[in-house]
Order: structure tokens, then sequence, then C-alpha cells
């Protein structure tokens, strides 16, 4: 059972690699092989054929999977990409907050 401290719709920040720095919302989660698909990191070209008549083929620029170990969650109170933890709210309820400020990490 692999389980990630990201999910779907996180705003992360990139930690290492040649994207360092960027931010983007996390687009999908592969659990299974520990990595994630963010917006406007490890963009690679891909040339793709027709499929059908009258389709076009041609050069699509699209996303490719990076480890989930080089992403971290950015926390907008800090302004940087933290670690997170759980919460245990007076209703029952978790949430993942922020390790350094306390913030919750919607």
């Amino acid at each position: 059972m692999n389980n990630l401290h990201i999910k779907k719709g996180d705003t992360v920040m990139i930690n290492s690699g040649a994207d360092k720095g960027k931010k983007g919302k996390v687009l999908q989660v592969l659990p299974k092989d520990s990595k994630v698909v963010v917006e406007g990191v490890n963009v690679r070209t891909k040339h793709t054929k027709p499929k059908r008549a009258g389709e076009a083929g041609g050069i699509v620029k699209a996303e490719v999977a990076i480890n989930a170990c080089k992403a971290n969650v950015f926390c907008s109170k800090c302004g940087k990409g933290v670690r997170t933890k759980v919460q245990i709210k007076k209703d029952g309820t978790k949430v993942r907050v922020c390790s350094k400020c306390g913030e919750e990490i919607k």
C-alpha cells in the first residue's frame, strides 16, 4: 500500500531537478509508482500521428510524471513547499496542516 502525502488538486512546489522552485497544480496522482503529474512541470514534446482520416498529427507538449518525493505541498502562509501532518478537529474530522506554521492545507 503506497500512501502519498500529495493529493490531486494540491498546489505543490518542486524541490529538486531541472524544474526546482516551480509551482503547479497536481493533475494526476499515481500511488502505485509513487509519481505525480504536475501542471507546467517536466513538459516533454511528443510527436503524434493522425489516428483517423482527416485528423491532424503534429507535435504536442505534455506533462510527464515525476517522483512524488521531488514535490512538497505549498503552504500559502509560509510561501514555500512544506511537509504536512494530520490534525484531528474537535468534530472528529482529519485535516492536513503545515508542520511549520500550523496553517490548514486546502
